[in-house]
């Protein structure tokens, strides 16, 4: 996800009334270190959620691509990174459906990385406390889509 320069935020908060930038500010208020990527959230990319995640995904592929396959080590530290870097876009989003649909990549991206995750008892502890927390998520969901989402849980689980 690119940053909105400081011209741009302020372009985009211009156009906006008062209730609203009320409203972005209090939220914005609620973060420190990403105030910036927030605010490019809340005012590019928050009226298209299906781009905010293909754009995350594509950030998460690259990400592990990037992951040094010679040591576990290495790769803990990598997918621990890519993790948090995943959360802190589903805090921005405050949708369900986003965070559920991005740690189902995330685990996919992860159950199919080489070398194999089931050979390091840490990347399988990782995965495993996601695959939970995918499931206490996606119960608090609309009928339909949990069961979208459940199939798509237990093909990930097989």
């Amino acid at each position: 996800m690119d940053t909105a320069t400081v011209r741009q935020l302020k372009t985009e908060l211009n156009g906006l009334d008062r209730n609203e930038l009320i409203e972005i500010v209090l939220r914005l208020s609620k973060f420190k270190k990403e105030n910036k990527e927030l605010l490019t959230y809340l005012l590019f990319e928050s009226d298209d959620e299906q781009d905010y995640i293909k754009e995350i995904k594509i950030e998460i592929d690259e990400a592990f691509e990037k992951i040094n396959p010679n040591s576990y080590f290495y790769i803990k530290k990598s997918i621990r990174k890519i993790l948090k870097s995943i959360k802190t876009y589903i805090r921005y989003s405050n949708v369900r459906e986003t965070e559920v649909e991005l740690l189902l990549y995330f685990c996919k991206k992860l159950r199919v990385m080489s070398p194999s995750m089931t050979r390091n008892q840490q990347l399988i502890n990782i995965f495993s406390r996601e695959i939970k927390n995918i499931e206490k998520k996606i119960k608090t969901l609309h009928e339909d889509l949990q069961h979208d989402y459940f199939h798509l849980l237990e093909n990930l689980k097989s």
